[in-house]
């Protein structure tokens, strides 16, 4: 017998359907499919004239499409929007910077006592807000911050600091030492470290904050009914009261409210989810 192999024309590498792949993205179907339910009730009652928008005609289309429900829902809401909007950057903003000082600091500047702080910090984040909303209330009151905007900015720039710092502490431990260790031989000090190396490398992980502290302040309800009201809170609050109102009328103008209320966190998402997915990963490689 020959000593070279004999291939039959039967022993052909056979392809077995990708049964795996297959469940994968049915899956992922499955889950967009139950995401988007909800929305597209949303958006096609908005459309709903006052007899059409009604619970029993919830899955079917309009019969006469109209602009009237976010029209009305736009007037009524335009000033508390503004209001959000003058809420949520500048405590967003502090917030971060304050997260990013903090993070540096604790995560570069081995101190006495440092896991103590960071653990008095992280604190913060298992304080129950109904717990505390009658203390912070008496102390707004004899600080003298007046209510509505000044006392909402106050609020989410404190109870954003430890979320914030815990982000940035975990990204800086992910960046190398030696960068921050060669600003040492050159002979700045911790601030100019920070300002000149630590800032410029801390924009994935700014990303990751301004979203994150962006979505809830923009989202907050708690806050907004006890430290405002419908005259000087912000949108979610005033989306409450037009829901009390439509639902009586029109279920339409209530969910055109809804929509108008949740774009400003849905155009910050698709602008930088991209961002917000890196910087995620970056600052998960250690802590």
């Amino acid at each position: 017998m020959s000593a070279e192999t004999t291939i039959r024309p039967d022993a052909r590498p056979r392809h077995r359907f990708p049964w795996a792949v297959l469940i994968r993205y049915a899956l992922i179907l499955f889950g967009v499919v139950v995401v988007m339910i909800p929305v597209y009730v949303l958006v096609i009652t908005s459309f709903k004239g006052i007899g059409d928008a009604s619970p029993t005609r919830a899955w079917f289309l309009p019969q006469d499409w109209t602009t009237e429900n976010w029209v009305t829902a736009w007037e009524a809401l335009a000033p508390s929007i503004w209001r959000s909007v003058q809420m949520v950057v500048p405590a967003t903003i502090i917030s971060a910077v304050l997260g990013c000082m903090n993070g540096f600091v604790l995560s570069r500047w081995r101190f006495p006592g440092a896991d103590i702080v960071f653990t008095l910090i992280l604190f913060g984040m298992f304080l129950p807000y109904q717990a505390v909303m009658i203390p912070l209330m008496e102390m707004l009151l004899t600080v003298g911050v007046p209510n509505g905007i000044p006392s909402l900015i106050l609020l989410h720039v404190v109870f954003g600091i430890p979320i914030t710092t815990l982000i940035f502490r975990n990204y800086f431990e992910s960046v190398p030492h030696e960068l921050i260790e060669s600003a040492k031989i050159d002979g700045a000090g911790m601030f100019r470290t920070f300002v000149s190396v630590a800032l410029p490398l801390a924009i994935p992980g700014f990303v990751v904050v301004l979203i994150w502290q962006f979505t809830n302040a923009w989202n907050d309800f708690l806050f907004a009914v006890f430290f405002s009201s419908p005259a000087n809170g912000p949108v979610t609050l005033a989306l409450n009261n037009l829901a009390n109102g439509a639902l009586l009328t029109n279920y339409g103008i209530s969910m055109a409210g809804a929509v108008l209320a949740s774009l400003p966190t849905l155009i910050v998402y698709i602008i930088l989810s991209k961002y917000f997915l890196a910087g995620l990963m970056q600052g998960s490689v250690k802590g």
